[in-house]
């Protein structure tokens, strides 16, 4: 037989399978595949001999994680048990960071004071950029700490590559590539980098599809404010035992939330300005392997945990001292950032936030890690200056002072899971695509996406008298 040439009676034995479809057909070239990989799979039966059949345990597991009934129930529980354990265990080390940093921040407002340096200066290097900093430290320091590692051996185990197995009916579907589900999961670790894995696609019309959808799944710097704001307002919200487990369930809610209107906007693009045909491709999933914890702790803590706080703690530090001013720079006796306030706040309201709450979101535009840092700088330097000492202080703050609902924590959470893109993904964007265009649509798409979600969602509510 020569090498390139399949022989009649294969070639009829494929033909068979794929039936009498039209090449037009968007399923005719899934039939070939799987034809010709049912074909292989039966030659190599026929001519290769095993020593030993044993237990093929690859398949049988795949067998249940992957099934149509059960894949996605098994995906929810993964998540909601990483996010759990995230939750119930980062309660404490945050207590005890946070009691050790501010405890710092009075020694050095003693020093300053002692030195004699004017209150405006010691404002702007302690109550602004060092509080900034103990706060990026004390809040998203232990609840990545913890998830990081876990998901990072599911990750070299082997499970992440079945996830995108799962989505891929889905996402041909919704008129996108099936390689869409890859790049999306790199997305969990950081968006910029899951615009750069969409170079795997080969067709330039289903990549800008994944380019535009990516920002709806939560990166590093996202899923430690989904994690802290679903532990002290909604678990804090229900006085149960069953408080983080509640809070565990809301943020697995909220990722499946966004991987659903991930396909949504990809099947709406897919109608409107983007139309077109979607390929398909072949998945093998890999072997699963035994998971080297070393390394897995090396790389979850310099890889994700480092690069993100260091990343934050860069960003934060002016981010910090610039709302400091802001809340402390007066016009006409207010100062400014009760005047943005103010501005934001009728449009905020609609959608079950405060003017505070988006107004953190548009200055945390260069990086997501210092939404909730500024927002937590903003209701303090606004408001009394109360003792912020850990998470139970944030919730005080929440709850207690700026009248917190479980709406406005849902809603927070919604707007930071579907809101633009940070600087360094709409600069990626830029990058890969040499499109102002296309970089701009890539912030307005999921902006326009978190407002009309969280417009729903508050009015809903309200309508239904659920607040």
């Amino acid at each position: 037989m020569r090498i390139g040439i399949i022989p009649n009676n294969i070639l009829q034995d494929i033909t068979r399978q794929i039936g009498t479809a039209e090449t037009k057909d968007t399923h005719t070239h899934d039939r070939i595949v799987t034809a010709i990989y049912n074909n292989a799979t039966n030659i190599a039966k026929a001519v290769v001999k095993r020593q030993s059949l044993g237990t093929h345990w690859d398949q049988k597991i795949d067998d249940v994680i992957t099934s149509r009934w059960l894949g996605f129930p098994i995906m929810f529980l993964f998540l909601g048990t990483v996010l759990w354990l995230t939750i119930t265990g980062a309660n404490y080390p945050s207590q005890v960071l946070a009691a050790g940093l501010f405890w710092i921040e009075e020694r050095l407002a003693e020093l300053f004071l002692a030195a004699g340096v004017p209150l405006w200066l010691k404002g702007l290097f302690v109550d602004g950029m060092y509080r900034a900093l103990a706060w990026v430290v004390s809040v998203m320091l232990p609840p990545m700490a913890i998830f990081f590692p876990i998901f990072t051996f599911f990750e070299d185990l082997g499970y992440l590559p079945r996830i995108a197995f799962n989505l891929d009916r889905l996402f041909h579907k919704a008129g996108a590539h099936g390689k869409q589900a890859l790049t999306m999961a790199m997305g969990f670790g950081c968006n910029a980098a899951g615009i750069i894995a969409t170079r795997i696609i080969e067709s330039p019309r289903e990549r800008l599809i994944a380019i535009l959808t990516n920002v709806f799944v939560p990166c590093n710097g996202r899923f430690p404010t989904l994690i802290v704001l679903a532990g002290v307002a909604l678990g804090g919200l229900a006085t149960t035992s069953y408080s983080s487990l509640i809070a565990s369930a809301v943020v697995a809610g909220i990722v499946v939330a966004g991987v659903v209107i991930t396909l949504l906007t990809s099947w709406l693009l897919s109608k409107t300005l983007l139309r077109g045909i979607p390929s398909l491709f072949t998945l093998e999933l890999p072997p699963y392997r035994k998971p080297l914890i070393g390394q897995i702790l090396v790389r979850s803590f310099l890889d994700r945990t480092v690069f993100v706080l260091v990343r934050a703690v860069t960003i934060a530090a002016p981010a910090g001292l610039g709302v400091w001013i802001l809340a402390n720079t007066s016009i006409a006796g207010q100062s400014i950032i009760n005047i943005l306030v103010g501005w934001l706040d009728p449009f905020a309201a609609l959608m079950g936030l405060d003017g505070f709450i988006l107004l953190a979101f548009i200055l945390g535009l260069p990086a997501n890690e210092i939404v909730l840092p500024i927002l937590i700088m903003g209701y303090v330097s606004a408001g009394s200056m109360v003792e912020l000492n850990g998470l139970e202080a944030l919730k005080h703050l929440l709850v207690v002072e700026h009248d917190w609902t479980w709406l406005t924590a849902l809603c927070t959470m919604l707007f930071s899971l579907l809101h633009f893109p940070c600087g360094t993904t709409l600069y990626t964007i830029h990058k890969e695509q040499k499109s102002w265009k296309w970089t701009v649509l890539a912030a307005v798409i999921p902006f326009g996406m978190a407002c009309t979600v969280c417009f729903l969602v508050a009015q809903g509510a309200r309508v239904f008298g659920l607040v």
